[in-house]
């Protein structure tokens, strides 16, 4: 079993096939029955690729976390998520889904919530009922405003061939989300996370954003702030090993 960043790994290509009467991992002798529930050492697992931003999401929550996981590489070209069984625990069919004991979710904010308040309420999530809104609120306009211009730019300069692009909506996106990000550069001010002197749930999914935006073959404008708490988060072996992966 590898040890990636505070995450221990079994074989990412393991498949999970709810037909067998149980799922062995020779590895470390865990044995799990196809209800998800485990004879021995309760182990979370996860689906999904490791190239998609919803999965780092959760890969670097776990990693913060220090929990015992075990991720199944699916989508895209590893297909799984069209089987008729993962149907059944994701409808909606994409990635992540995670099944903890028998709790079966999806939607990456969602796992991530869950996760932070199963294993570190009061830190990783705030407590606190209105400091815990406000870190929601970051979660939340990370899909509503960043992705919005994000997603046309890395989908056509990354996974469409140069002929194909569709260069007025790329640039389209990249104005939305340099706006967004100026918007988060004014918020960062003075602080070394988005809530204070802590990572919370506030910084996880901006956080994998920023990576791509950083990472993405474009010019950039000057936000100081915003590069000061990115350079942050890479000091961060969690964020290393999860999120800072080449773009496909």
């Amino acid at each position: 079993m590898l040890n990636l960043g505070g995450v221990f790994l079994s074989d990412a290509k393991q498949r999970y096939n709810p037909r067998s009467s149980w799922l062995r991992r020779r590895n470390d002798g865990l044995t799990r029955g196809e209800n998800g529930n485990d004879r021995g050492t309760v182990m979370l697992k996860i689906w999904g690729r490791r190239n998609s931003i919803n999965v780092q999401k959760v890969m670097w929550t776990v990693a913060e976390l220090g929990l015992e996981a075990e991720r199944i590489d699916a989508g895209m070209a590893f297909g799984v998520v069209n089987e008729p069984w993962y149907a059944d625990l994701n409808p909606n069919r994409r990635v992540p889904t995670i099944d903890d004991d028998g709790v079966v979710l999806w939607e990456s904010n969602v796992i991530v919530r869950y996760l932070a308040s199963e294993h570190a309420s009061g830190t990783l999530m705030p407590a606190e009922p209105a400091r815990r809104a406000k870190a929601e609120i970051w979660m939340d306009w990370q899909q509503s405003s960043v992705m919005y211009g994000l997603t046309p730019v890395f989908l056509g300069l990354i996974r469409t061939p140069a002929d194909q692009r569709d260069m007025a909506a790329i640039r389209a996106g990249e104005d939305e989300v340099k706006a967004a990000f100026a918007l988060l550069d004014r918020q960062l001010a003075g602080k070394s996370y988005l809530l204070g002197d802590q990572l919370t749930v506030a910084d996880i999914p901006l956080g994998c954003a920023a990576y791509r935006w950083y990472a993405l073959p474009i010019e950039r404008p000057d936000l100081p702030n915003l590069r000061a708490w990115y350079e942050r988060l890479t000091e961060r072996p969690a964020f290393v090993e999860n999120v800072m992966v080449p773009l496909t």
